[in-house]
């Protein structure tokens, strides 16, 4: 039996009858949400025994230092056939933000900041939001793209010059993505960022202030070099990530949930329990 969130943590322990338990643990979801009941549950699915299976080496050590938890991890990976570098020249002039603005650990308010600055100083860019349905408003001049399919965002990615995508917890698949596509991508250098790719890896990685993040933006306008530089380290590290490689390593995860004996049930007190 297999839970996929703390909302599922307690009834997949009440279950009778079931040989094994595992957590399939997709991001830090207690940072969902403020101070309450929700980030309490949360933070407390991760104590009741279950193999955790983490979407990130860094997410899996998290569960297992601050919780206690017996975790493996598995990389997020992309659709090579829908993400990959094309033969389409790339414009110079061009800067695309995934500013989904209802997920707030996409921090889109800091990612509009540092984009107001850029406008400011450099007019001459061309700025496109992506990600929402509805158009976000900005203090700038941009150009609303809504929330786009797979084959859209690969041809974004491949025409643009930069790329931003930011990540409070888990790295987001849209950098990965972006990477796939031979894209410079500026991110957050977030304890997530820095676990996983490192301060010299593929990503203009900058602290968590407009000002920095508009600096990181202008390094790779500026720099075609450094562009093509951190494009190459991306193509290389996103090549071996594939959607099978992601599932056979879920897959050992759950024989290890098997070996381990993680099928004993039990009562726990979260919401849904009859």
């Amino acid at each position: 039996m297999l839970a996929t969130g703390w909302q599922t943590v307690a009834r997949t322990l009440m279950l009778s009858g079931v040989g094994a338990r595992a957590y399939l643990v997709q991001d830090h979801e207690p940072d969902f949400y403020g101070s309450s009941a929700e980030a309490l549950w949360a933070a407390q699915s991760y104590g009741h025994g279950l193999h955790c299976v983490a979407a990130s080496d860094w997410l899996a050590e998290l569960l297992r230092s601050r919780y206690g938890a017996r975790a493996s991890h598995f990389d997020l990976a992309v659709d090579h056939a829908v993400y990959g570098p094309a033969a389409a020249p790339r414009r110079e002039d061009l800067v695309v933000f995934y500013a989904r603005a209802v997920t707030p650990r996409r921090a889109v308010p800091l990612g509009l900041l540092a984009l107001a600055e850029l406008s400011r100083r450099r007019p001459d860019v061309e700025i496109a939001l992506f990600g929402e349905d509805r158009p976000l408003a900005a203090p700038f001049p941009h150009r609303n793209l809504g929330a786009l399919d797979p084959p859209d965002l690969a041809s974004l990615y491949s025409r643009a010059t930069v790329g931003m995508v930011l990540s409070l917890t888990n790295p987001s698949l849209i950098g990965l993505e972006m990477m796939a596509c031979g894209l410079a991508c500026v991110e957050l250098a977030s304890d997530s960022m820095m676990a996983s790719f490192g301060a010299d890896g593929p990503l203009e990685l900058a602290a968590p202030d407009p000002l920095e993040l508009c600096a990181a933006l202008e390094r790779l306008l500026d720099d075609a070099d450094r562009r093509r530089t951190a494009a190459l380290a991306g193509l290389e590290l996103m090549a071996p990530r594939t959607w099978e490689q992601a599932a056979a390593q879920v897959e050992q995860g759950l024989w290890t949930a098997i070996a381990r004996g993680s099928g004993g049930g039990r009562s726990v007190g979260q919401p849904g329990d009859p």
